[in-house]
């Protein structure tokens, strides 16, 4: 198996985990505080990741168009946590859960657009489960 499939399982129990271990949390505080908390703590263990590890040496080899990318992707990521938060908080995780993960289909349509990655049969297919997926499992 190769490590990225790996990890990318791995990612997806820990994903898994993440907004059960959020709903749990925000119980008796709001959305934002809740959000608030994690970001601390994801920052934490970022920044400890980074100086320990490969981080500093690969600095002089960000550029400013990578930069920038990088920025971007950071505001998005912070719309995403900011509105999911507010969902989990409003309504069933479990529900939550499934329209965001309708953005697997919004990152294979900007994959094949932007980066140019191959539309095969098999990503067709693919997104053709997902998105059969989450209407069954949408579906009230």
């Amino acid at each position: 198996m190769p490590a990225w499939v790996f990890l990318a399982a791995l990612s997806a129990v820990f994903a898994g985990l993440t907004s059960v271990l959020a709903k749990s949390g925000m119980k008796d505080i709001g959305a934002d505080l809740g959000l608030s908390v994690r970001i601390v703590v994801i920052f934490g263990l970022v920044a400890v990741q980074f100086f320990a590890g490969q981080g500093v040496k690969d600095l002089p080899a960000l550029t400013g168009r990578s930069a920038l990318w990088l920025a971007a992707s950071g505001v998005t990521t912070t719309l995403s946590w900011l509105l999911y938060y507010r969902a989990m908080k409003l309504g069933p995780v479990s529900y939550v859960a499934i329209i965001d993960k309708g953005s697997i289909l919004i990152t294979l349509l900007l994959s094949v657009l932007i980066l140019k990655e191959p539309v095969t049969p098999r990503l067709l297919g693919g997104a053709g489960l997902v998105i059969a997926g989450l209407v069954v499992l949408g579906w009230k």
